[in-house]
């Protein structure tokens, strides 16, 4: 049993200095779970700094332009950064989803198959929920529907 800490970390789970999950260990067990939700939770807090910092500059920047160029690029610039502040909330449900899948163990399992997603896949997109192959078996069938 791992114990959890009030942020979601684990309390238990010593990881090796430069800890890397391997395909020679078996699948998802305790230290590579522990990977990933550092992992996982590491995101999330580097993209909740970033949204804090971006609410500090649009509170600071109530400046308003005399320049209507200037106005309109302001704005602009405005625009972009609450879009990918929304993405990056959508970001956050997909981190929370695969951390709830961490702790009933079904993270790293494609949910179309039910077998592996491969360590590299997770690595690279640790809220991945399909693998590779599902995944491009998904994005074909939407190419068809969205080509009729």
């Amino acid at each position: 049993m791992v114990r959890l800490n009030f942020r979601g970390v684990s309390m238990g789970i010593e990881l090796p200095p430069g800890y890397r999950p391997s395909e020679r260990e078996p699948f998802m067990n305790d230290k590579q779970r522990e990977y990933f939700r550092r992992k996982l939770a590491g995101w999330k807090e580097e993209i909740l700094r970033e949204s804090r910092e971006t609410i500090q500059n649009l509170q600071t920047e109530t400046t308003p332009n005399a320049d209507l160029a200037d106005r309109a690029a302001t704005e602009a610039e405005r625009q972009l950064e609450l879009r990918t502040r929304d993405r990056q909330r959508k970001l956050i449900a997909k981190i929370d989803a695969a951390l709830r899948r961490l702790e009933d163990g079904s993270y790293g399992f494609c949910e179309e198959t039910g077998e592996p997603i491969s360590l590299k896949r997770l690595e690279a997109r640790p809220i991945a929920t399909l693998s590779i192959e599902a995944q491009e078996r998904h994005e074909r069938r939407e190419k068809v529907y969205r080509d009729d």
